[in-house]
């Protein structure tokens, strides 16, 4: 069941048993992988000096997240960041993390992955919802325009109100690119025979993540902000976050009504 609520000034989804914020995310079309222009950005960053490292293995990776395509959303609803420890605990009372420093941190997960996606009542979302999301109807490196992204915006404790809900995007979603994000799909290089509908590729191999420049934190000069753009993506390594996805509740499954 759910609860109808304003969470941060701002409509929300609240599942009745966990206390997990979802938003509803509107349905649409985007323009789905890292563009010529949002290259050039990139580009233009390097140019002012504003890199720390060579950014030769950005450039390498790049092709990853291309060629650009367009997608079709349907409506669905998104947890309004990644789970935190506390939250995983719902379902893993056990569960401990060795990478988090506080309950409202991000909980990465590891070897209790698969316990937690076994126990879920949601799924994980596919790539194409994860970008859109991240996007929130722009088409910039990160929602907040081409500019680098500053250290300001990588956030992984969710225990400040006030800088949760200024860390949302126009979509009300806090922290998109800063954990590493797991997605439904398995990893294939580029976009080679991706749906245009959003639904995840299927198959054998590791997952997509998307994001984590929150897990090189504190910022050690090595340019996680790259981690931050919506079209990053690369082939699960390790540890990972976990932003669960739901079907929009019909009337009958909100409490209340």
């Amino acid at each position: 069941m759910w609860i109808r609520e304003l969470v941060g000034g701002r409509a929300a989804w609240r599942h009745a048993a966990s206390g997990v914020v979802f938003r509803e995310v509107p349905g649409g079309v985007f323009s789905m992988g890292l563009s010529d222009a949002e290259l050039d950005a990139v580009r233009a960053i390097e140019e002012a000096d504003q890199f720390e490292d060579d950014p030769a293995g950005f450039y390498a990776g790049a092709d990853e997240a291309r060629p650009v395509r367009d997608v079709h959303v349907a409506p669905f609803l998104v947890a309004r960041h990644p789970l935190t420890v506390a939250q995983v605990r719902h379902w893993l009372p056990e569960y401990e993390d060795l990478y988090a420093e506080a309950d409202t941190n991000t909980a990465r997960l590891e070897d209790d992955l698969d316990d937690l996606l076994a126990a879920l009542p949601f799924r994980l979302p596919s790539e194409a919802e994860w970008e859109y999301a991240a996007r929130a109807g722009t088409t910039t490196l990160t929602f907040r325009g081409d500019q680098k992204p500053g250290e300001e915006q990588v956030l992984h404790d969710f225990a400040d109100e006030q800088r949760t809900a200024a860390a949302e995007n126009p979509f009300g979603l806090a922290a998109m690119g800063s954990a590493n994000e797991l997605c439904a799909d398995v990893w294939i290089p580029h976009y080679k025979d991706a749906p245009a509908d959003a639904t995840p590729r299927t198959g054998q191999g590791s997952r997509t993540v998307r994001g984590g420049a929150a897990d090189l934190w504190p910022w050690q000069g090595c340019d996680e902000w790259l981690l931050l753009l919506s079209a990053t993506r690369y082939e699960l390594m390790n540890f990972t976050a976990v932003r669960p996805v739901a079907p929009v509740p019909a009337e009958g499954d909100v409490l209340g009504t």
